[in-house]
């Protein structure tokens, strides 16, 4: 049995330790907001966090979220309402195709409760895994950058 906090409630899993994070949200759990990109970590696309720190569901096995606190994009909103950080992309036109989207604001989520305002050159530092193959990158910089101005809002 495997056991971990998961967008805030405990989850019990009876599946093997060795099964892929990715594949166990996707398929046991129907949270499809993480994606399947390279199944390497080198893109982005599949970016949780476990214990307020990005990583690629695609390469952690469920052994190693074991008592840990996970976070997927599923679980940002709250009471019905976008995320702060979910509206300024939308605000900013920071997405087109949306298939990096979700790692994208989970990887910016992060940064923004350890900065709560990042230079340019920390958003592009902490967003330097993350493939955007449409070109929004200016765009997605000035979300993150407009969310840190407001007090609290990467909390």
């Amino acid at each position: 049995m495997i056991r971990f906090t998961l967008n805030g409630q405990p989850v019990a899993l009876d599946v093997p330790a060795s099964r892929n994070l990715l594949w166990t949200l996707r398929t046991k759990l129907g949270l499809t907001g993480a994606k399947y990109g390279c199944g390497e970590g080198l893109c982005g696309a599949c970016t949780v966090l476990v214990d307020a720190r990005p990583v690629p569901a695609c390469r952690i096995d469920l052994a190693r979220v074991e008592g840990r606190d996970v976070l997927t994009i599923e679980g940002i909103a709250a009471n019905g309402r976008l995320h702060p950080l979910q509206q300024a992309f939308i605000e900013h036109g920071a997405f087109q195709c949306g298939f990096c989207t979700p790692g994208m604001l989970l990887a910016s989520l992060a940064l923004l409760r350890r900065n709560p305002h990042p230079s340019v050159e920390d958003v592009l530092q902490a967003l330097d895994g993350h493939l955007c193959r449409c070109g929004a990158h200016q765009r997605i910089v000035a979300a993150v950058q407009a969310v840190g101005r407001q007090a609290g809002a990467g909390q």
